[in-house]
């Protein structure tokens, strides 16, 4: 009898553990640069590799994965009541390819004193936009291309720059003539407009909420200033050669935070994909 007693405890733990389990439901793929979407219960807490993130009213969040992601992550989850869950999640992992880019000028490639300063502005710049922690849920759109051309950069691309190895390429490249207009791929708020970055060139940055932001590289004509709400489609400005490229394109980046995500999985994600293919 006890045995069966035991068993019949085993059995109602068991089942207890799989509903209490089921307290996040997951839309998106854990796979390097993902964006994943979470949705728990109201008030309830999540923390991501010992970070908080930031849950609105409905349970909704975010989760970015960047370029070199752990193969394995941690959810920490803590309940209303004080129930503490703790996910560990594989990431599948990502080749990338080896870019060579040539014809760099060198002023680029070997930036004087007062260039450096000119970068070091750029960063910080660049930070501050980046560090706003919105409420809004404008990542939930169905992201859409800001403008169409040929793909001529991808998403953790190694970088060889004049036959130096540079960093790696966090975004995707959209070929198209300098003066080309394009548009907000989703609702959001510009945070930071700059017609004239060193690297960059015509930058503008435009936050999606919950630390989800679209950075758009190397513009010839802004057309928006910091504090402007967009909506999906709205025009951002033109397409250029600003900065340090070797032809006009769009450089499309996104971050979750401090993490840099991949624009592509979240177009491949949506039925916008297949507009711009072949």
């Amino acid at each position: 009898m006890s045995g069966m007693k035991m068993t019949i405890a085993a059995i109602a733990l068991s089942l207890l553990s799989v509903a209490s389990m089921a307290q996040i439901s997951w839309q998106g793929e854990w796979v390097e640069g993902a964006m994943v979407i979470g949705n728990t219960q109201p008030e309830a807490q999540i923390q991501f590799k010992g970070e908080p993130v930031m849950v609105a009213p409905d349970g909704t969040f975010v989760i970015g994965l960047h370029r070199d992601e752990d193969p394995q992550v941690s959810i920490e989850l803590m309940l209303p009541g004080g129930e503490k869950q703790i996910w560990v999640q594989s990431v599948e992992q990502r080749d990338y390819r080896i870019q060579y880019v040539e014809g760099i000028d060198q002023n680029i490639m070997e930036p004087s004193a007062e260039d450096q300063d000119r970068i070091w502005r750029d960063v910080l710049a660049t930070r501050e936009a980046k560090a706003l922690r919105d409420d809004r849920l404008d990542f939930l759109a169905d992201f859409d291309w800001p403008l169409f051309g040929p793909i001529s950069g991808v998403y953790g691309s190694q970088r060889v720059y004049n036959g130096e190895p540079g960093s790696p390429h966090y975004g995707i490249d959209i070929a198209a003539p300098t003066g080309s207009p394009f548009y907000a791929p989703a609702p959001g708020v510009v945070t930071l407009a700059i017609p004239d970055m060193f690297y960059s060139g015509g930058t503008v940055i435009l936050d999606h909420g919950h630390g989800v932001s679209s950075s758009f590289l190397h513009m010839s004509k802004i057309d928006v200033a910091a504090g402007d709400v967009l909506q999906q489609g709205d025009l951002i400005g033109e397409v250029g050669a600003t900065g340090r490229v070797t032809g006009p394109h769009l450089d499309w980046r996104m971050n979750w935070r401090d993490s840099r995500i991949d624009p592509e999985l979240l177009l491949r994600a949506s039925e916008n994909w297949e507009k711009n293919q072949p």
